[in-house]
C-alpha cells in the first residue's frame, strides 16, 4: 500500500511538473486556425456594419463574445453575473454657436472657433493671459474665477499629437486652479484648421460622468490664430475681460458594455493575484464609401484580431488554469477616446491593486509577419517570456518601431498605466506605420478575407503562450526601474 500511495504521488508531481514545462503543448491543444478564422469571419462580417459605439450591431458582438466565454467555463464576476458591465455614455451634439469676445473683436464659430469640451454657457470673466501655459506658467498664477487663454500647443514642438496630449494638461492644471475657462491660440500648419473643424464638426460620444462629477467640464475653446496677431495681443495686455457664449448643445444618455469574466487561478496564494487579457471589440461603423462604393468599416484588424486574441486566452486558461487568476476584458468605446477602458478602471470590479498586470491586444495592421510587435516590450519585467513565446512559434518579439505614433498612449493599456498596472500591448507585426498598415487602418477595405491565417495562427499561439508564462511566473511582473510609471506601480501595490 505505502509503495502504492508514493507511486501515486510521485505520477501527481511528475504531471505537474510536466504541466508546467509543457506549455506549449497546453497552448497546441486550444488554439486552432479553424477556429481563429469563424471568429474573426463573424465579428468583422457586413451584417455587423463595423462595431460603432453605440449601435445594434455593437451589441451583438458583444453577446456573440459573452456567449464564448460562457461556453468556455470562463466565470461571470458577482457584481456582472451575465459578464456586461455597463458604461455610461452621453452623445454630445455640436454647438450652434460658439462665440469669444474680447477687445472689441467677436471670433465666431468655424471660421474662428471650436469647442473641445464644455457645456451650453455664458461667461463673461476677466482673461488672463499665461503663454503656453506649462506647469511653470500656472505656479504662482491666480486664475480661480478668471478665462485663461495660452497658446496652444508647447514651445518648439509642431507634432499635432503632442498638441492634443498638452491641451489635456493644461485643461486639467485650470481645473484644479478653478478657472472657468481656458482659449489655446490655434496656429499649426501641420493640422490645419479646415481639417480640424471637419474632424470636429459631428459631435462626440463622451462617458456620461454627470452623477460622480461635482460641477460641470471647464469651458475649453480653440480659436485660430494663423498670423499670431492674437497671441502678441495677449502677451502685450497680459489681462483683459472676455465673453464666451457657447450655444445648442444637446445630449442624449445610454449605456454600452464592457465583457468580463475570469478564471481562478490554482495557487493558493498567486490566485489572488489578476492578470488582465483585454482588447476593444468596436470598431467605426459605416462611413464614406471607397472606390469599390463599400460603406463598411468592418474592422478585422482593428480589433477583431485583438478580441479573437483575448478569446483564444480565454479558451485555453479556462481549460488549463494558470497559478495566477485570469481577468478578460473587452472593451466598448476604445475609438470614441478609450472610454470603455477609462470607465474600467475608475470603477472596477476588483480593487486595482489585486490586477498586476494587463496584456493588451490592439492592432492597427501588419507589413511584417516574421513578427510580432509589442507596444512597450522593453518597460515590464515579463520581456523575457514574451520574447520567448514569440521565438517558439517562429516570430520575433520587437518594439514600437514607430514612437513618432505615440502608441503606447493611443490604446486601453494606457488607462491602465497611468494606474501603475505594467501595460504593454501585443500587436501584429510592422516595421513602420505605412504600407499595408496604413492601407488597411479604419479604410473599408479591412476586411477578413484580406488576412494571412497561417500568420495569424502563430501570432494568437504566441500571445496565449506568453499569458501561460506570465500567469505561471514566480514573481509578479512588474515596470522596469525608470519606467515613466514605475513611481505610480510602486504606489499601487506598496
Amino acid at each position: 500500500m505505502k509503495k502504492l500511495f508514493l507511486l501515486a504521488a510521485t505520477t501527481l508531481l511528475t504531471s505537474a511538473v510536466f504541466a508546467q514545462k509543457d506549455d506549449k503543448k497546453i497552448t497546441d491543444a486550444t488554439v486552432n486556425k479553424a477556429k481563429i478564422e469563424s471568429h474573426i469571419y463573424f465579428l468583422a462580417s457586413d451584417e455587423l456594419k463595423g462595431r460603432q459605439t453605440p449601435s445594434p450591431e455593437q451589441l451583438i458582438a458583444a453577446r456573440y463574445l459573452t456567449t464564448q466565454l460562457q461556453s468556455y467555463g470562463v466565470k461571470p464576476l458577482p457584481a456582472y453575473p451575465d459578464y456586461l458591465q455597463p458604461v455610461a455614455m452621453r452623445t454630445v451634439s455640436a454647438p450652434s454657436e460658439v462665440t469669444v469676445a474680447y477687445n472689441n473683436t467677436t471670433f465666431l464659430l468655424k471660421e474662428s472657433t471650436l469647442k473641445l469640451d464644455g457645456e451650453n454657457v455664458s461667461l463673461d470673466a476677466e482673461g488672463i493671459f499665461l503663454n503656453y501655459g506649462t506647469e511653470e506658467d500656472f505656479k504662482s498664477a491666480d486664475v480661480k474665477g478668471k478665462v485663461i487663454i495660452v497658446k496652444a500647443g508647447l514651445p518648439q514642438q509642431t507634432n499635432p499629437r503632442a498638441w492634443m496630449s498638452a491641451r489635456q494638461e493644461k485643461a486639467k492644471r485650470a481645473t484644479e486652479k478653478g478657472a472657468v475657462g481656458i482659449i489655446e491660440l490655434y496656429a499649426n500648419q501641420q493640422l490645419p484648421w479646415k481639417l480640424l473643424t471637419s474632424y470636429f464638426k459631428g459631435g462626440s460620444v463622451e462617458l456620461d460622468e454627470s452623477t460622480t462629477k461635482a460641477k460641470p467640464s471647464l469651458t475649453h475653446i480653440w480659436l485660430h490664430d494663423p498670423e499670431g496677431k492674437e497671441a502678441v495681443y495677449w502677451t502685450d495686455s497680459k489681462k483683459a475681460k472676455v465673453q464666451i457664449k457657447i450655444s445648442g448643445i444637446a445630449e442624449k444618455k445610454f449605456n454600452t458594455y464592457n465583457i468580463v469574466g475570469y478564471v481562478e487561478g490554482t495557487d493558493a496564494k498567486l490566485k489572488n493575484e489578476y492578470i488582465a487579457y483585454s482588447a476593444h471589440y468596436d470598431h467605426i461603423g459605416v462611413g464614406n464609401p471607397n472606390e469599390k462604393g463599400d460603406t463598411i468599416y468592418n474592422g478585422a484588424r482593428d480589433n477583431a484580431v485583438g478580441s479573437v486574441t483575448v478569446l483564444s486566452a480565454a479558451e485555453n486558461l479556462a481549460k488549463y488554469p494558470t497559478k495566477r487568476s485570469a481577468l478578460f476584458i473587452l472593451f466598448t468605446g476604445e475609438e470614441k477616446g478609450l472610454l470603455g477602458s477609462r470607465w474600467f478602471v475608475e470603477h472596477s470590479p476588483l480593487e486595482l491593486n489585486k490586477i498586476v498586470y494587463c496584456f493588451n491586444s490592439d492592432n492597427a495592421g501588419y507589413n511584417d509577419t516574421s513578427i510580432a510587435t509589442i507596444i512597450g516590450l522593453g518597460r515590464t519585467t515579463a520581456e523575457g517570456f514574451i520574447k520567448k513565446a514569440c521565438e517558439t512559434y517562429g516570430l520575433k518579439a520587437t518594439d514600437d518601431p514607430a514612437p513618432e505614433q505615440g502608441l503606447f498612449d493611443r490604446s486601453d493599456n494606457v488607462n491602465f498605466a497611468k494606474k501603475g498596472i505594467p501595460a504593454p500591448t501585443f500587436s501584429m507585426g510592422f516595421t513602420s506605420f505605412s504600407g499595408d498598415v496604413t492601407k488597411f487602418y479604419h479604410q473599408a477595405s479591412d476586411e477578413p478575407s484580406t488576412l494571412d491565417y497561417n500568420y495569424l495562427y502563430k501570432f494568437f499561439s504566441a500571445y496565449v503562450y506568453s499569458c501561460r508564462m506570465i500567469g505561471n511566473a514566480p514573481a509578479r511582473p512588474f515596470w522596469k526601474t525608470g519606467d515613466k510609471y514605475f513611481d505610480a506601480g510602486t504606489q499601487l501595490y506598496k
